[in-house]
């Protein structure tokens, strides 16, 4: 299940009520629609795309996931998800991206991945990079917190070449209440507009 930053950021209600609608807006226009649970499933049921990812739906079979799909819709009514998908030229879901809002603490965390064919093609710290752009530009949060499994070498330097800080190791919690010990990180908008600046 997703957990807000260890750090605690307050938000007014001006910023509160911004960053929900920037995200209702954007889950509206990219978001992530019902039709696209049976692709996520598939996508989703390869282990390699699944297992070093804690806060999907097991089993993962079309119901859960679509269970999990229609959650995310709702939240991102409420204003605190968005979660869109990745075609292949064959329209499959080749890939998705789930970024959960705090906007009470002005905050936000992301999760996803691509498909198993898609993977190791050097472009997962462009993709980390982007979604860092939309989530403090687009979306308006101050402050963004990453996991990943201790083993997923690969994301750890994604998120490294991005400029997050790691903050050691947090446990996180898998929908059917086990803990799975991830590797953390933070990164501040303020700190991330100064590295663009350098």
């Amino acid at each position: 299940m997703s957990a807000p930053p260890k750090t605690v950021l307050t938000a007014t209600s001006d910023e509160a009520d911004a960053i929900r609608r920037a995200v209702r807006e954007l889950a509206a226009r990219i978001g992530v629609r019902l039709e696209h649970a049976p692709g996520l499933a598939r996508l989703l049921a390869d282990p390699r795309v699944s297992d070093p990812i804690y806060d999907i739906p097991r089993p993962i079979t079309e119901e859960t996931v679509s269970r999990w799909v229609a959650e995310s819709i709702a939240a991102g009514e409420r204003g605190e998800c968005l979660m869109t998908v990745t075609l292949d030229e064959a329209g499959e879901v080749a890939g998705y991206s789930r970024i959960v809002v705090w906007p009470d603490r002005a905050s936000a965390e992301i999760a996803g991945a691509k498909r198993a064919d898609r993977q190791n093609s050097g472009s997962g710290g462009a993709g980390v990079a982007q979604a860092t752009a939309l989530m403090f530009e687009t979306l308006g949060v101050r402050l963004i917190g990453l996991t990943a499994a201790l083993d997923n070498i690969r994301s750890a330097k994604a998120i490294d070449a991005a400029g997050y800080v790691r903050m050691g190791e947090r446990e996180s919690v898998r929908p059917d209440g086990s803990i799975r010990r991830s590797l953390y990180w933070e990164l501040t908008r303020d700190a991330w507009r100064r590295m663009r600046r350098a």
